[in-house]
């Protein structure tokens, strides 16, 4: 198995076009925050204090949710070269366990996107303080870290099974173009979940990895709250939080963040044990 994660890092990182494009919503978002969102979002919030530091917070916690989603999907187009090009037959026709085959592109999946979002959370805490905000503690630093793998773990997974369905370059070229065009809005990243109509907020509400932006905002925001609702009621807090999404309400019920991180986990064993059955099967 050493022997295929090695593999398949090398033929991902050689590609500069794979790094490219599984890291092209996240630059699509920083290049319309950077334009006119974030101007337009932090004007929009009057002479509230540090509203740069809030709103700069809040946008790159969505970045380390979408991440792993884009890098995990690019990872795993090895599984559909492979296809093309017949390795995966004769990987498969080798006397290699198809279990260790799997956990070769599962485990190098991971890889792959935890490294690009390290760097993503370490670039996205510069840009921070680059305009005025303030660095994580330790605390919170290690909170994030351990979300970061929190989440790389479940996209590998979702991102694997999903993959394992498609059958041709083609089909999962569109695939990554649709969750890369996507996922910026279904994380309420584009447009703050509250200015959207009911129906679109259920469906963010029921996406898993809106989940894990609202868990990353919690812990990435939670100074610069502090800063600029310093003083202020605590219903404004909770208004401007099911605002921007950095809480769910669920009927007349605000989700705690066990409750969030329950759902992910929820989806991570449920993606899993599909894979794992599309393995006994032999479909993978």
């Amino acid at each position: 198995m050493r022997y295929l994660i090695k593999r398949n890092l090398l033929i991902f990182f050689r590609d500069k076009s794979s790094v490219f494009f599984s890291l092209l919503a996240v630059f699509i978002i920083i290049g319309l925050y950077i334009l006119f969102l974030g101007d337009m979002i932090v004007q929009g919030m009057g002479d509230m204090p540090g509203a740069r530091f809030l709103m700069d917070s809040w946008i790159m916690s969505g970045l380390l949710a979408v991440t792993p989603i884009t890098t995990s999907l690019g990872a795993m187009g090895t599984i559909i070269v492979d296809r093309k090009y017949g390795q995966y037959r004769d990987f498969a026709v080798s006397p290699l366990k198809r279990s260790t085959i799997t956990g070769g592109y599962v485990i190098s999946g991971f890889l792959i996107s935890l490294i690009l979002t390290l760097i993503t959370f370490v670039l996205a805490e510069f840009y921070i303080v680059a305009y005025g905000g303030e660095f994580l503690s330790i605390r919170a630093a290690l909170k994030v870290l351990g979300m970061i793998l929190f989440t790389t773990a479940f996209a590998s997974i979702m991102m694997f099974y999903i993959v394992s369905w498609f059958k041709s370059v083609n089909a999962y070229s569109a695939a990554s173009t649709i969750t890369g065009t996507l996922i910026g809005f279904l994380t309420g990243i584009y447009i703050p979940i509250g200015n959207l109509p009911g129906a679109v907020q259920t469906a963010i509400r029921l996406f898993p990895p809106s989940h894990s932006a609202v868990l990353f905002r919690k812990i990435m925001m939670e100074q610069a709250e502090k800063i600029t609702f310093a003083g202020a009621p605590q219903q404004a807090l909770e208004g401007f939080r099911l605002q921007m999404g950095i809480a769910f309400k669920v009927g007349d019920t605000i989700l705690s963040s066990h409750g969030s991180f329950l759902y992910v986990l929820l989806f991570m064993v449920l993606f899993f044990v599909l894979s794992l059955f599309k393995i006994a099967k032999k479909e993978i």
